[in-house]
């Protein structure tokens, strides 16, 4: 992988955003207004808000980077772009990396929104730091860029891209421990969660919801997570084709 390649793939990604108005407010504004709607609808019940608002501040934004990302890549499929700069002395790595990059870079911002709409205007009560907070949120959209980047390698079109999301995201969605504690599940159910990324990513918010400091346990949900998103880019590059659908 050249990292000169790399920086030049993310930088004319982001180019291509900056004319995509509707992209970036869906990236970035989205996850803050799902988290103002939940704020409100519990407005008589804040401490709901305290025990859910966490988990669902890494949930938004990985569900929208994965849709977006998803639908982006998928875009350069279909116009023939990917096909193209495969064709010039570029790596899958540098490819894949780079739009991570630049999706990355995206979803700093966007944590960085959620996490301080959530913590200073909307009055999330968490014991631990807003910091770590923000990094396991980072964690969880960089996660949602991978799975976008690994999924769009098997639609056709974005309709397709789309669709992947029950298959995808809803499962982890049920199964992350956000309606029922994982060990109230049925143990077969129970098993598949402690598989799935989602459910550390909700795991290592709650460390931070109840702990002042960092917690072994807060340490592994961290390192799965990261480790899930590499995984999933490492396997994104493997099935990058060469030919558009």
């Amino acid at each position: 992988m050249n990292s000169a390649r790399t920086l030049a793939t993310a930088a004319r990604v982001l180019r291509q955003l900056r004319h995509d108005p509707r992209s970036i407010a869906l990236m970035l504004l989205v996850p803050c207004v799902m988290l103002l709607l939940l704020r409100y609808v519990f407005d008589g019940s804040p401490g709901t808000f305290d025990a859910i608002g966490a988990s669902l501040l890494g949930i938004f934004p990985l569900i929208t980077m994965f849709l977006i990302t998803s639908i982006a890549t998928l875009r350069e499929r279909t116009s023939g772009t990917l096909e193209r700069l495969l064709a010039m002395p570029l790596g899958k790595a540098d490819l894949i990396a780079g739009y991570a990059v630049a999706f990355g870079l995206l979803a700093v911002i966007q944590s960085a929104l959620a996490t301080g709409l959530a913590l200073w205007f909307l009055g999330l009560d968490v014991i631990g730091s807003a910091w770590l907070l923000l990094l396991v949120a980072l964690l969880d959209a960089l996660l949602g860029t991978a799975l976008g980047l690994f999924v769009s390698a098997f639609a056709a079109s974005e309709f397709q891209a789309v669709q992947f999301m029950p298959a995808v995201i809803f499962p982890q969605l049920l199964l992350c421990g956000l309606f029922t504690a994982r060990d109230n599940m049925q143990p077969v159910l129970e098993g598949i969660s402690n598989v799935l990324p989602m459910s550390y990513a909700v795991d290592g918010m709650n460390e931070v919801l109840h702990h002042t400091d960092v917690t072994a346990d807060f340490i592994r949900d961290v390192l799965i997570v990261g480790a899930c998103a590499l995984l999933v880019l490492s396997l994104g590059a493997a099935t990058l084709r060469r030919r558009t659908a």
